[in-house]
């Protein structure tokens, strides 16, 4: 049933897509300038969502080193997710997976199924988060963090899909 995969895969994708959208066009007024967003209350909600990518980031390379054969899985994802840290205002964010020294890595399970379902949880639990700070912040950061929390919802559906 392999159609019926790419249905889902599809209408799930679709479907966060135009939610999105939907919140882009609910938080816009009339006037065609959006409110400036450089407040300390939104500086504030974007560094914690750069923050958060970062360390996205770091479970994607923790579980890319610990299960290489996951790499043409995974690393798409990767490099969205280090897109999204840098749209928050991450300065410098590594384009290949990498483990900066004296850090440590966020552990992984052993078994290459449940570390991608310790993935998607992340995800899940990271858009989860970024739809609940979408009342406070100000217009054009609330589009983005809509827009990346469509985009983790789709990877944690991905990331759980079988191969």
């Amino acid at each position: 049933m392999p159609n019926l995969a790419l249905t889902r895969r599809t209408t799930l994708l679709a479907g966060a897509a135009l939610g999105a959208a939907a919140l882009v066009t609910g938080c816009s007024d009339d006037s065609g300038t959006p409110p400036p967003d450089r407040t300390p209350a939104a500086d504030h909600l974007r560094a914690a969502a750069a923050r958060d990518s970062t360390g996205l980031l770091a479970r994607y390379d923790a579980t890319l080193a610990a299960h290489p054969a996951l790499q043409g899985r995974l690393r798409p994802l990767r490099s969205e997710v280090a897109r999204h840290a840098e749209a928050f205002g991450t300065k410098s964010v590594p384009a290949a997976p990498s483990a900066p020294p004296g850090k440590s890595r966020p552990p992984v399970p052993k078994d290459e199924k449940a570390a991608r379902t310790a993935l998607a949880e992340a995800e899940r639990h990271l858009a989860d988060a970024r739809t609940r700070t979408l009342r406070t912040a100000p217009p054009g950061l609330a589009r983005l963090l809509a827009s990346v929390a469509a985009a983790g919802t789709a990877h944690a559906y991905l990331l759980t899909e079988q191969a």
